[in-house]
């Protein structure tokens, strides 16, 4: 027990370690409570660790270093990490290009520019240059917003359930709105359309069976207290078989000759035809509002690659009341979603330049033989690390995620690394990968790495290779 004492009496107190010159230039960069507590956490590490070999009369190992030089080094490397930022830029090598749980769209170029500029100046936001009186924060998106899809008004929120719910709320409260079963749909964190629509106040109404709904069903449920129908569009899950849905021009059509209102959520927010480059067809926010739906919601990050904002467009005495209604303020945006949208809205004036400097769609039309090219170079790098035995291309598909086109399959190329049985098990492999900097998030099936370039930028696959590097060799 006297060695343990010893051993315990050698930690160095917290003051003379913080006078060690290592972390001189640390605690001039960083907050000294950060380096402060990094300190008492590495003393109060090793106190538990000579305890635990003296509880379990373990002998301690002769190499253990108590000295200030060496704890000052872990310290330092704690006390940086610990005052990183929690929200970390991350390399996404899943394949999946809306990836909900890694902040779906990456932003394109001019959006990260337009934040930075917004993020470092006072703004406009709501101050009309033209008149020198204040503005609305509204008017900035608008205008751009009707161009891209056609209609007469819109208004911009925080996310697409907040739209949906706030439509309902302004049109519908206390009244009863007509909805397919089989559109009763769950989103994204287990928010569901019947929860959405009760805290709105309105009065669901089903109608329909799961996997048929036919226009008579929509009629027969129409009463004096109905204010709308609402058609829901199924863009995380896919339905084949036996099925029917009523299209939104008829749907339109017959809200009209009821004198009730048709609104429709599209969530995933397309506004190019995906078909003309070989995608499944998805209904493009402009053909709902040409169509005849009175309103159409739709998300802004993901088919539409800007950040995250539920967007509202259709006619412009609703979209007036809705601008209008009490909850709409807790729902607004901020001038960082303001200047990231409108410049990914632009984008979209030019197809061309959308499709080339928007990353979700650089990434959905990636052709296959130059994601075949980058698996090759990507394997290179690996057959470094592991050597070229475990290392390997394999064709894949790439999935695009984020409620959006769920039955697509995208040919891919992937860099495979089957780890031998007597070396690093991938699943240790795969947790220190998330722990390095930048973290690195890859697929795993059947024990075998899978690094799909799809999702993998182009100026990150050095860097992807060196993290891996770091992570295996420990």
């Amino acid at each position: 027990m006297s060695n343990y004492q010893s051993l315990l009496r050698e930690l160095p107190a917290v003051d003379s370690l913080l006078r060690e010159p290592f972390l001189a230039d640390l605690l001039k960069r960083l907050p000294r409570r950060v380096v402060l507590q990094a300190a008492q956490d590495t003393i109060a590490s090793y106190r538990q660790t000579i305890t635990g070999y003296a509880d379990a009369d373990e002998n301690i190992p002769e190499n253990i270093d108590l000295s200030p030089a060496t704890l000052a080094i872990e310290v330092a490397a704690l006390a940086e990490k610990n005052a990183g930022s929690n929200l970390k830029a991350l390399i996404n090598a899943t394949g999946i290009i809306i990836h909900t749980n890694l902040g779906r769209a990456p932003l394109p170029g001019t959006a990260v520019k337009a934040l930075n500029s917004i993020a470092a100046n006072y703004n406009n936001l709501e101050f009309s240059l033209q008149s020198g009186k204040r503005g609305s924060r509204h008017e900035h998106l608008e205008e751009l917003i009707c161009e891209l899809c056609g209609t007469e008004a819109a208004i911009v929120l925080n996310n697409n359930a907040g739209a949906v719910f706030l439509a309902l709320n302004a049109v519908a409260s206390g009244r009863e709105v007509v909805v397919s079963r089989g559109q009763l749909v769950e989103i994204g964190g287990s928010f569901r359309i019947p929860d959405i629509m009760a805290a709105s106040g309105a009065a669901l109404v089903e109608v329909g069976t799961t996997n048929k709904t036919y226009l008579r069903d929509y009629e027969a449920a129409v009463n004096e207290n109905t204010a709308a129908f609402l058609k829901v569009h199924a863009s995380n899950y896919h339905m084949v078989g036996f099925t029917s849905e009523v299209k939104t021009v008829e749907l339109a059509d017959l809200a009209y000759q009821h004198g009730l209102l048709l609104i429709e959520d599209l969530g995933s927010g397309v506004i190019l035809d995906l078909e003309k480059y070989g995608l499944p067809f998805e209904p493009r926010v402009q053909d709902s509002v040409a169509a005849g739906a009175d309103l159409v919601t739709f998300s802004g990050d993901k088919m539409l690659g800007g950040p995250q904002a539920g967007i509202i467009v259709g006619r412009k005495d609703i979209i007036s009341g809705i601008r209008t209604n009490q909850l709409a303020r807790t729902l607004r945006v901020d001038k960082f979603t303001i200047a990231a949208l409108e410049a990914t809205l632009r984008l979209y004036l030019d197809e061309e330049k959308a499709i080339d400097e928007i990353p979700v769609w650089r990434m959905l039309t990636a052709d296959v033989e130059s994601l075949k090219h980058r698996a090759h170079k990507l394997a290179e790098g690996l057959s470094d690390i592991f050597g070229t035995d475990p290392v390997s291309v394999v064709k894949s598909v790439s999935r695009v995620g984020g409620g959006a086109l769920p039955a697509a399959e995208l040919p891919t190329y992937l860099a495979a690394v089957k780890l031998p049985e007597e070396d690093l098990h991938p699943t240790e492999l795969i947790d220190r990968l998330r722990h390095t900097n930048p973290p690195v998030i890859l697929r795993l099936q059947q024990d075998t790495l899978l690094f799909d370039p799809r999702t993998v930028f182009e100026n990150q696959e050095a860097t992807l290779v060196e993290t891996v590097r770091k992570a295996y060799q420990g």
